[in-house]
């Protein structure tokens, strides 16, 4: 990991460390036009719940209300645990108890059904509207079905993408556990951007783990709409070391690229010679956009995705209206749940600063990703961030990954390391 030690992970990367992350030493005083501004945070997810906490830290005196739909968030980095059988959903599930009753944030249990940006209100599904002086979205991610001739959003019923966590976990852990011992699992990979780069190969991998020691004659087909991915060496080595040829993966210029899903007959037909590729159990993961709302409000790009100021992560498109998280365009940070851990405290910084009067910081920050080949053998990529010509940049020689050929010892403390870093990071975001 070019000489990238724990010790260096803590010292870095501090989970708690917000002044690393945000340029603020301390959490400053009320904000002279700031002690009575309300800001409204939509999504209570990892940026969103992030966001709301911090701005509660940096201003004490500031109104913050919650907005988010689900009495519960599950994350999506975690997930593949369940999935793999050795985790509950209960681990991966969080409330928001902590930041109503300590952190004195107004969380509303409803959903935002529009913005009206120019009297800068939110409209709740229950019929309530809020207004604002600043709006913070994290949006998250919808798919793109429509890319996917032959598959429908009401097929996840039948064929799960399982990339939002909660009830698809749970649907693609009961197809594994029914599916038979010889059975072929085929997971269709997504096309690049997507959220979490790596978890669709900590998941194959994990549920190789499960077949492995359930249903050993069993087979794992991926196919991918790219020629590489995250940590792909790290992960093929794991692979073969652990897994033998249970799992073939299969890149998209050599009879990956999936053009049509047949749900009745649970195949997929890929480009090479209209191949269809038959599944007991088939995970298709869409290719990806911002959520819905952002859409809704107008905030996206023709990708589909929200551009902002990535010095503070202000939309392009609104003065008042901060977007963070996967449905952002990040510059180098990938779409995962430290980034968005990272980008809430720089969302939060910046509106104290603002409403201060005083200029925004060029921020700092990083990512790091854990993924776990078996229970037993955890891998890493780290990475340090700084915005730079308008946007955010990678810091040349920092970060990097685990090493690749290290003893069995190095990667149980990875793994061991996995765990850890999970406990951390959600209580930094949800207490």
């Amino acid at each position: 990991m070019h000489n990238f030690t724990r010790r260096h992970f803590l010292k870095a990367f501090g989970i708690t460390s917000a002044a690393a992350l945000t340029g603020i030493g301390c959490a400053p005083r009320a904000a002279r036009n700031g002690a009575k501004a309300h800001v409204v945070v939509v999504g209570g997810g990892s940026g969103g719940a992030t966001t709301a906490r911090y701005l509660k830290q940096f201003s004490p005196d500031m109104m913050v209300t919650l907005i988010e739909p689900n009495a519960t968030y599950v994350t999506c980095y975690g997930s593949n645990w369940v999935i793999g059988g050795f985790e509950s959903m209960d681990a991966i599930t969080h409330g928001y108890d902590n930041l109503r009753d300590r952190d004195g944030i107004d969380v509303i249990e409803d959903k935002v059904v529009g913005v009206d940006a120019d009297s800068r209100t939110v409209r709740l599904e229950s019929g309530d509207s809020l207004q604002y002086d600043k709006l913070v979205m994290s949006p998250g991610i919808d798919f793109k079905y429509d890319d996917m001739p032959g598959i429908e959003e009401a097929d996840a019923e039948t064929i799960p993408h399982a990339w939002k966590a909660g009830s698809q976990t749970e649907l693609l852990r009961s197809q594994l556990l029914e599916m038979p011992n010889g059975g072929v699992f085929v997971m269709v990979a997504p096309p690049n951007p997507f959220r979490c780069p790596p978890g669709p190969y900590e998941r194959v991998s994990l549920i190789a783990h499960y077949l492995k020691e359930h249903k050993p004659r069993s087979k794992i087909i991926v196919l991918d709409a790219k020629d590489n991915f995250s940590k792909q060496g790290l992960f093929e080595e794991g692979w073969e070391m652990h897994y033998g040829d249970m799992i073939e993966w299969r890149a998209a210029s050599d009879g990956g690229l999936v053009e049509e899903i047949d749900v009745g007959e649970m195949t997929a037909r890929a480009d090479s010679g209209f191949e269809r590729v038959r599944a007991d159990v088939m995970n298709f993961i869409p290719a990806q956009r911002a959520g819905q709302i952002a859409h809704d409000v107008g905030l996206t790009n023709d990708e589909g995705w929200v551009p902002v100021d990535q010095r503070t992560f202000k939309s392009e498109m609104d003065d008042n209206i901060y977007v963070l998280g996967d449905a952002s365009v990040a510059g180098a940070m990938p779409k995962s749940g430290h980034s968005a851990n990272n980008q809430g405290k720089i969302v939060a910084a910046a509106i104290v600063r603002e409403l201060m009067d005083q200029e925004p910081l060029d921020p700092s920050s990083a990512n790091t990703c854990y993924s776990l080949i078996t229970p037993e053998h955890g891998i890493s990529v780290a990475a340090v961030y700084k915005y730079q010509d308008g946007a955010q940049a990678g810091v040349e020689g920092s970060g990097g990954v685990s090493p690749s050929g290290e003893t069995s010892s190095f990667r149980a403390r990875e793994a061991a390391y996995t765990q850890a870093w999970y406990a951390g990071i959600t209580q930094d975001i949800w207490g």
